[in-house]
């Protein structure tokens, strides 16, 4: 029999003043089998104890909600409809799956860790059920009525899609199809000052979906090896993706924005199997600035239905080929005529970039074809000057690494610059149609095609001539 001064107090419910919750130690539910019908429990006592809107000239605080390191399973969707709501770990986790499931089973049983780790949510809700957008998502964010919901707060934990699954593609490797029908964060309705920070999400079909975004803050994430990594829908004004390692699949987009006014786009270093970098479709007045991103493929960069007014500047764009086994026989279905940056619309500045394309000519597609650098295929009034393109070309080497051998072969094939030459591209082709555009310093003469009686040309000058 336990005695009286060695017994263990069961859990006590939140005190009417208390506004912390760790989830280890809520008293309804198991959050290593069910963290999401924890949380929610917890969200039904916050909106159960904060029920009056204003009460002595003060208001509702809202709570922060705390997942120690750890595995836990989400079976059961977390929906959120409170403003001021923090859900904070201690570790975003990230560990490269993709290198994992692409590794013998007898490499994995020397390695020190398998799975991503920190404060870990791994999302077990089954694609077969999910009906609609939505339905897949780890987090649901909505409320109907007014004010918007705001301030709500990810920080620090790791949201897991633990495996994708077949596509019916042939290729007899589920783990690269990119393919899962989870999310991990959806927000549904119109929100005020979201802020997700230093969050790793990994193989989810898409890691972040925001719906009608003001002042949303998305910094200092892990956000790779999903499907699509962030994607802002609807419409909204005045949000900022900044300083993030983000990297989608060949399937889909890594920074995706639609009907978006003032975003700022900076400091992303961002990974090279994303259909696109930056895909952005009716977005007005929005900056692209100080970011490195690399690519597989074409389109790297896409302003596309009539964007108008965006600054692009001081970016370096390399574009290379795949270099790692195992991913080789994937791309986004894009050719080398469509451009490595693509502009739709008018009065965009495209500035002082460094543009780097190195790759085999064997590889180029449709053999034999110019690669087009910046393609102007719609609008006018667009300003292009001071940017630099580096296009060469080298024998690819034959790679006969281990498939885990991910690392130092792509390392390596970005650190090469050996035994290049000189790549034959159509540096600024500005199509038909798209007049009273301005390129400057851009590329040499007979690098630019355009009709320059309808746009405005100044060539590269030539070194000794």
């Amino acid at each position: 029999m336990t005695s009286p001064s060695t017994a263990i107090s069961p859990p006590q419910p939140s005190t009417a003043r208390s506004n912390y919750y760790d989830v280890t130690k809520y008293p309804v539910g198991d959050p290593y089998e069910d963290i999401g019908a924890v949380i929610n429990s917890i969200i039904g006592e916050i909106k159960g104890r904060q029920k009056v809107s204003g009460p002595n000239d003060g208001g509702k605080p809202g709570a922060v909600i705390y997942i120690p390191p750890g595995d836990y399973r989400l079976a059961t969707q977390v929906v959120i409809d409170v403003s001021y709501l923090k859900i904070v770990g201690s570790g975003h986790g990230f560990t490269s799956s993709s290198i994992r499931f692409n590794t013998p089973p007898s490499e994995l049983a020397h390695w020190h860790e398998v799975w991503p780790g920190g404060s870990r949510i791994l999302v077990d809700i089954s694609a077969e059920v999910a009906n609609g957008e939505a339905a897949g998502a780890a987090f649901y964010v909505k409320r109907t009525g007014n004010p918007r919901i705001s301030s709500v707060e990810f920080a620090d934990f790791c949201i897991d899609g633990l495996h994708f699954v077949d596509d019916g593609s042939g290729h007899n490797d589920r783990e690269n199809t990119y393919k899962n029908g989870k999310t991990g964060i959806y927000v549904g309705s119109a929100n005020d000052s979201f802020r997700i920070t230093g969050m790793g999400l990994i193989y989810l079909e898409h890691g972040l979906t925001v719906y009608d975004a003001d002042a949303l803050a998305i910094d200092n994430n892990f956000i790779a090896e999903c499907g699509n990594c962030i994607e802002l829908k609807g419409m909204g004004q005045a949000s900022r993706i900044a300083n993030n390692f983000i990297g989608a699949g060949y399937r889909g987009h890594s920074i995706y924005a639609e009907n978006y006014g003032g975003i700022l786009v900076s400091a992303n270093n961002v990974f090279p199997r994303g259909a696109s970098s930056v895909y952005f479709s009716g977005v007005v007045r929005s900056s692209v600035t100080g970011n490195r991103f690399h690519s597989f493929y074409p389109g790297m960069l896409v302003l596309a239905a009539n964007c108008c007014e965006n600054l692009v500047s001081s970016n370096h764009f390399l574009r290379d080929r795949e270099p790692w086994t195992p991913m080789q026989k994937y791309d986004n279905g894009l050719d080398d005529l469509f451009g490595l940056l693509r502009i739709d619309g008018s009065n965009n500045s495209i500035i002082a970039n460094h543009i780097s394309q190195t790759i085999d000519a064997q590889y180029i597609k449709p053999l034999a074809a110019k690669p087009v650098i910046i393609n102007i295929v719609s609008g006018r009034g667009n300003y292009i000057a001071n940017n630099h393109i580096v296009a060469t070309t080298e024998t690819s080497q034959n790679n006969d690494a281990p498939a885990s051998a991910c690392f130092s072969t792509q390392v390596g094939a970005l650190l090469s610059t050996n035994n290049l030459k000189a790549l034959q591209v159509t540096a600024v082709l500005v199509q038909e149609g798209s007049v009273q555009n301005t390129v400057l310093d851009s590329g040499r003469d007979e690098q630019v095609v355009m009709d320059r009686a309808m746009n405005a040309f100044r060539g590269t000058p030539v070194p000794g001539q």
